[in-house]
Formats: structure tokens, C-alpha cells, sequence
């Protein structure tokens, strides 16, 4: 089979062919159908990432595929069934094995290309909003980054919530996508007078942020006394600190998530969204946007699309 290899931390991965795994004991064996590919990935290939393994090692978080064959110890998922699943590497290949734990079998009816990268993206932002925040019907949820794989999904799910949306992202393209999402108000990432522009809006109850940086700070400062800000990541590569006298001033929350860290600590909640998600699709309530579907041998485009912030939505490779 063919697999998108680190074979050292920082360097580019190489497409190579190798012997077909075999699942272990609490394994599967999945004919990968689609990887959806997060900015996790990009950080894990320069050895940056908290949960980075040893090389040589396949990326790709999390993957939509069909179970062909069952590990030791292992009854279901039944083979032949379509799965999605979240394991954290080896999504970048022709075929993997993967606990059969982190396993969820997805609606008949969603696209493969769907499912590879619907969980991670709207598991973590319903997490975040409902679990997390605690987002109410009425309050003013700043989404920074809003038009990429995670944001993008805030946005959807925030204005699902009965919250008021604003979006913030770079470049008229990304703000229609976030308007067509859900978003009530769109602003510039680079506009110089972010902070002003949400505290005319009324100010930001929630902010969930993605990005870091100089966005960060600028909706940090534009925060309403009790609001809450989630921290998700840092696709800036500027991760901000925060001084605690300005916390204990406006009465604000600083709340971190790490998804993956959740199916550790608090599984029975990381269960509960997806179940949830799943329904809310197959009822039509969520519309998971694909900006690029690319094939095993152009994943490097696809991860310098993350890296670059030039995709939309989610980017998925189709082995």
C-alpha cells in the first residue's frame, strides 16, 4: 500500500509503499476512503505538536473509512461497515490500523469525504460552545479564524445556538463563506481597528479563538465584563499570554480546549457531542464545508493549504 511517511521531524513527508498492517489486539483494519486534514497535522510533521510520536510515523488525525478486517479482542465494528474515526496519526495512507474503540459507524447517507473531517472540526466547537463557554440564545460570539476548519463550524454552530455571530477572517472570499455559514457581522482580520469594530457591535460575550496573535489581543480588549474566551489554538504561530489583573477586572474566563484530550479525561462528553452532531446532520440542520478534496499524492498541497491559510472550511485527501 501507499502511505504519506515522517521519517524525520521537520522535513517534508515522502510518499512510499509498505506491507499492509495487520490489526493488533483492540484494532481494525480500515480501507481509508478520506482523511480530513487538520492544522494539528502541520504542526505534528515539524515536531511541534503535544502529542507528536516518534518518526517514522503516517499523519492524519482522523479518517472516514470501511473496517475490513478485526484485531483480537474485537467484535465490532462488524467488517464491511463505514466508520469514522479519530486516532490521532495514520490517516494519510491507503489503509491503517485503528482502535476500535475510537470507532463510530457514520450515517448511511453522509459522503465519506464528509465524514473524514466532520468530527474533530464540529465535535470540538459544539464542545466548546455548549460544555465549555456555556454559549446562551442572545450573547455576541466573536469567532476568530472563522472561516477555517474549526472556525467555520463556530460559526454554523453559534448561530444555531440563537447566539449573534460575528465572524473574523482574512479577505472578502473567506467572510461570504462565513456569512453563507451563519455569521450576523463579518470583519477583516486585518483591518487595523478590530477592537473597535467588535465593541460597536455591543462588545464579545464569547470569543472563541483559533488563531492568536494580534486578532487575540484586539478581541480580548473588545470583551464585555463576565465574558468568556476559548482558547482552541494558534494558527498565527503567535500564542498570546494574558495578564491576570485584567482577568480579575472584567470578571473574564479564559477556558482551554484540546478535543484530543478530552476523549482521555472526559470521553462520555466528546460521545455525547458526536451522537448529537450525527443527528443534527441527518436532519439537515449542518451543512460541512469542503473547500478541496485532493488525492494521496498532492496531500503536501493540501497540508500547505492549512498551512498558508488559503483553504476554507475543511481540506481532505482521498487516498
Amino acid at each position: 500500500m501507499r502511505e504519506y511517511a515522517v521519517v524525520e521531524l521537520g522535513r517534508p513527508p515522502v510518499l512510499r509503499e509498505s506491507p499492509d498492517p495487520r490489526p493488533g489486539r483492540g484494532e481494525v483494519l480500515l480501507r481509508i476512503e478520506a482523511c480530513g486534514l487538520n492544522f494539528a497535522d502541520t504542526l505534528m510533521i515539524a515536531g511541534n505538536y503535544q502529542d507528536t510520536p516518534e518518526p517514522p510515523f503516517v499523519p492524519g488525525l482522523e479518517v472516514c473509512g470501511t473496517v475490513e478486517a478485526l484485531g483480537e479482542g474485537v467484535d465490532a465494528p462488524a467488517v464491511g461497515t463505514r466508520v469514522a474515526c479519530f486516532a490521532g496519526q495514520g490517516g494519510l495512507a491507503e489503509r491503517g490500523t485503528f482502535p476500535a474503540a475510537a470507532c463510530v459507524a457514520v450515517p448511511e447517507a453522509m459522503p465519506s469525504e464528509i465524514a473524514a473531517g466532520f468530527t474533530v472540526a464540529y465535535s470540538t466547537s459544539h464542545v466548546a460552545l455548549e460544555w465549555k463557554a456555556r454559549l446562551q440564545p442572545g450573547e455576541r460570539l466573536v469567532v476568530l479564524g472563522a472561516a477555517g476548519g474549526v472556525g467555520l463550524t463556530a460559526v454554523e454552530l453559534g448561530a444555531r445556538m440563537g447566539a449573534e455571530v460575528v465572524a473574523v477572517a482574512r479577505g472578502e472570499a473567506k467572510l461570504a463563506v462565513a456569512r453563507e455559514a451563519g455569521a450576523h457581522h463579518a470583519i477583516d482580520a486585518e483591518a487595523p481597528d478590530l477592537r473597535e469594530r467588535i465593541r460597536a457591535l455591543g462588545g464579545a460575550d464569547v470569543v472563541y479563538d483559533a488563531v492568536g496573535g494580534e486578532a487575540h489581543r484586539a478581541a480580548f480588549r473588545a470583551m464585555n465584563p463576565g465574558g468568556r474566551l476559548l482558547a482552541i489554538g494558534f494558527a498565527s504561530g503567535d500564542v498570546p499570554s494574558v495578564k491576570l489583573n485584567h482577568l480579575l477586572v472584567k470578571n473574564v474566563d479564559v477556558l482551554g480546549l484540546y478535543w484530543g484530550g478530552l476523549l482521555r479525561s472526559h470521553p462520555q462528553v466528546v460521545t455525547r457531542s458526536i451522537k448529537a452532531l450525527f443527528a443534527m446532520w441527518e436532519e439537515g440542520a449542518l451543512s460541512p464545508h469542503v473547500s478541496h478534496v485532493l488525492p494521496l499524492e498532492r496531500a503536501d498541497e493540501g497540508l500547505a493549504l492549512l498551512r498558508e491559510r488559503r483553504s476554507t472550511g475543511k481540506v481532505v485527501i482521498t487516498p
